[in-house]
């Protein structure tokens, strides 16, 4: 993960050329991290299984002012090749999530064990069982439990969530003002599941980012979080309902 001749310059620009989310990171961490003098890296968590490798480590960095700040650095992945380590000219096969609060990588890393560990595959067990995932797919999900709205920049973050969607069919400019009354919001995943597009395993998630207004009312942003590309790179898609996007979900599952 590190390279003892690599400056804290080099070191970063590589973290935050290879996260898929760097976009995310706030302004002012990027601005503040500018400043860096020195470095350091740790293993901070791991899981390992059949299906998945995941590892969570954490960047400190020593700010000009005195101060230290730490990236969450998620990497994640099929299980290990027994061939052994890939050489430095091979590209990698991992995808790397970058966070600048501790919790939301807790909360990224327990998504994909739960979402992507040992459940069935579109395409094992014949066209019955396709039609039965298919129809979970598209079920109403259990009763969510009450939600626990959290005062934390919440405006900004569904400007985040907006501006990471790559679907043209997602929510408007007229969605986009009203969020900016959002002073609170709730994350939860509905569902998760992987199948076989064109030979390659594709994970898909669905996330509800629920935003509590000034004038009390709630509203809600659907996020579609899947790797059914042509290169098998992670895209985001948001609606505005939970409708839209189930049906989103369906019509890239029926190539599988």
């Amino acid at each position: 993960m590190s390279d003892p001749y690599e400056t804290t310059e080099q070191h970063l620009e590589r973290l935050l050329r290879r996260a898929l989310n760097s976009f995310d990171l706030p302004d002012s961490t990027v601005e503040r991290l500018g400043t860096a003098l020195a470095h350091s890296s740790s293993l901070h968590s791991s899981h390992h299984s059949s299906v998945l490798h995941r590892e969570t480590y954490r960047h400190t960095y020593l700010l000009s002012d005195g101060t230290a700040l730490s990236l969450w650095e998620l990497v994640h992945g099929g299980p290990r090749s027994a061939a052994g380590p890939r050489s430095r000219t091979e590209p990698d096969p991992r995808h790397h999530e970058l966070y600048d609060d501790e919790a939301d990588a807790h909360v990224a890393a327990a998504r994909l064990t739960g979402s992507f560990g040992e459940v069935p595959v579109f395409g094992d067990d014949g066209p019955q069982a396709d039609l039965e995932i298919l129809t979970v797919l598209m079920a109403a999900p259990p009763a969510p439990l009450p939600r626990m709205y959290a005062p934390d920049n919440s405006a900004d973050h569904a400007r985040r969530v907006l501006r990471r969607a790559e679907n043209s069919d997602g929510p408007g400019e007229e969605t986009a003002r009203l969020l900016r009354a959002a002073f609170a919001h709730h994350i939860t995943q509905v569902f998760g599941r992987q199948c076989q597009v064109d030979g390659r395993d594709a994970g898909f998630t669905l996330y509800e980012h629920a935003f509590l207004l000034l004038d009390g009312s709630e509203t809600s942003l659907w996020e579609v979080e899947h790797t059914a590309t042509p290169d098998g790179r992670h895209m985001c898609e948001v609606y505005g309902d939970e409708d839209t996007a189930r049906g989103a979900m369906e019509s890239r599952t029926r190539i599988c």
